[in-house]
């Protein structure tokens, strides 16, 4: 899963750029990520005092700064699993997620049972980082010579119908978009990276995580793109409802919902 030996498509870079302007202008550029062995290739995120929610670090990435993360430079339990840098869970798992224990761990309340919570152990993906670091970038910042593995949009409820939309375009099915229970980052991270594993990957709606809201934009969601699937996507926009007037209605107001 580490992109050392590939190289992004020629000029898929700029390409996405003028089509993104074109249909969603003023929309926020994507960010990107890949895992590599080498860590010089962004700064590597330290960990500091208040919040440690992985998700309240994408903040930075969104607005420019480049950043990579390793197993020491991610401080929570969640964040250190669903990046592929740990198989741990925090003690009490089950109760944390569910209704607690008094006195020892206070309950999230997001299932209804500790037993619950362990039948969706049983389901839920794990996976090992294939490399020492994972690299953040926003698009506007990739090299030519990186391969992003995943392509994370932050976006308001217009801008996701079409991504939506332009998801299921080349699909036979209408389920070409996934919405996983979860904590935020795995939505954008280990579930997608799943989805890489198919030959027809679906993207990942998500950050509906009630307790990584407060790290992101209140009218924001992510919608998470296999590498492979937002090429063809790309390749699309020039033909699909894009084009349409239909689209230009809501383009008109997209202005107003950024």
């Amino acid at each position: 899963m580490s992109s050392e030996d590939k190289t992004m498509k020629p000029g898929l870079k700029q390409e996405f750029a003028q089509r993104w302007g074109k249909y969603f202008p003023g929309a926020e550029l994507p960010v990107a990520f890949y895992y590599t062995v080498k860590g010089n290739q962004a700064p590597v995120h330290r960990i500091s005092e208040g919040r440690h929610c992985f998700v309240d670090n994408l903040a930075a990435i969104r607005n420019g700064k480049a950043l990579s993360f390793g197993t020491k430079s991610i401080a929570c339990f969640g964040g250190k699993r669903y990046l592929g840098f740990s198989q741990e869970l925090m003690p009490g798992f089950e109760y944390f997620l569910s209704c607690g224990i008094p006195g020892k761990i206070e309950g999230e309340r997001y299932k209804k049972t500790p037993e619950l919570v362990m039948e969706l152990l049983k389901s839920v993906p794990t996976f090992t980082a294939p490399a020492e670091y994972v690299v953040f970038k926003r698009w506007d910042l990739l090299e030519e010579a990186e391969q992003p593995q995943v392509v994370i949009f932050f976006a308001p409820p217009d801008v996701l119908s079409g991504l939506f939309t332009l998801a299921n375009y080349d699909e036979p099915t209408n389920e070409a978009v996934f919405c996983p229970m979860g904590a935020g980052c795995a939505t954008i991270v280990q579930y997608p990276l799943e989805e890489c594993k198919s030959d027809r990957p679906r993207a990942v709606l998500g950050l509906f995580d009630v307790s990584a809201r407060p790290g992101i934009d209140a009218n924001t969601l992510t919608f998470s793109i296999p590498m492979q699937k937002f090429e063809r996507m790309v390749d699309n926009m020039d033909e699909s409802f894009l084009i349409t007037r239909s689209w230009e209605k809501v383009m008109a107001r997209l202005p107003k919902s950024l």
